[in-house]
């Protein structure tokens, strides 16, 4: 037979790189609000592969634990299922070589903010992750190396800029509902004037207190670590009751947000990434 049934093999690469470039194509339209049907491509790529509708949409479901591991969006109807292989996990490598992170770096304007109900700030996530029943192959910890999602959400502006900007109208709409318009008008966009102040928006409680509020925005999930730099840190600790870091998530569909409270370590862990070289103390 030229084309024997593959039930019970492993996936070759090119069915990988088959399926893998479709995810993304599924990905990319889910992000811009176009539709499609899951079963329909599921259909298409068996006709390919030759592989059964469980086994595709397992895979699938494989893609999206890699990419939540790499901080980035995936398909909503495919929950993440962690026992993949390191085949799977070279594949989504060779694509991202290859068609790079398109995906996440599209930033889209948001117009009409100035409107915009307040966000909803929902409760944080808990510290420590439930330990994960299959140990994490050495290939995902040198691919999440590679690329670092907290590097490619510091290095893209345009997102951190459209997160400050969605928190800095969703505060001025909070007030406007607590009935404190004045305070409303005196919410500030900090980092707009003064990159280095070590917070970001200058908002209030509707009893008057200021908020100090460091804006980290990511396209990827709650979880989905973050850079915090020395002068924001500092920040926290020198002044607890006003500074509080607001994480803004899954941006590209509808952000969602939650807030922390120092001390930053409960609720994060903390690690040093770089050190700062001189030639006199």
């Amino acid at each position: 037979m030229n084309n024997p049934d593959p039930t019970g093999t492993n996936w070759t690469d090119q069915e990988i790189d088959l399926i893998v470039a479709d995810y993304f194509d599924m990905l990319s339209m889910e992000l811009s609000g176009e539709s499609f049907v899951k079963s329909h491509r599921n259909a298409a790529l068996q006709e390919h592969i030759r592989r059964s509708s469980g086994s595709i949409e397992y895979k699938h479901q494989n893609i999206s634990a890699v990419l939540q591991r790499l901080g980035r969006p995936w398909i909503l109807g495919y929950k993440p299922a962690v026992n993949y292989q390191r085949a799977l996990v070279e594949g989504i490598e060779r694509y991202l070589d290859i068609e790079g992170d398109v995906v996440t770096w599209n930033v889209p304007e948001t117009p009409g903010l100035a409107n915009a109900p307040a966000l909803f700030f929902e409760a944080p996530p808990l510290l420590q992750d439930p330990p994960l029943s299959v140990k994490e192959p050495d290939v995902l910890k040198r691919l999440v190396r590679k690329f670092d999602p907290a590097a490619r959400d510091a290095r893209n502006r345009a997102l951190g800029e459209r997160g400050e900007e969605r928190i800095f109208f969703s505060e001025r709409a909070r007030l406007k509902e607590a009935g404190r318009s004045d305070l409303s008008r005196k919410v500030e966009w900090v980092s707009q004037k003064d990159d280095g102040a070590g917070f970001d928006i200058l908002s209030f409680s509707p009893e008057g207190a200021e908020r100090l509020l460091e804006v980290k925005t990511t396209n990827g999930y709650q979880r989905t670590p973050f850079y915090l730099t020395e002068n924001e840190r500092l920040l926290s600790a020198e002044r607890p009751d006003e500074f509080r870091l607001v994480r803004v998530y899954d941006f590209l569909r509808t952000p969602r947000v939650f807030e922390l409270a120092p001390p930053l370590e409960e609720s994060v862990i903390l690690r040093p990434t770089n050190y700062r070289a001189s030639f006199a103390s």
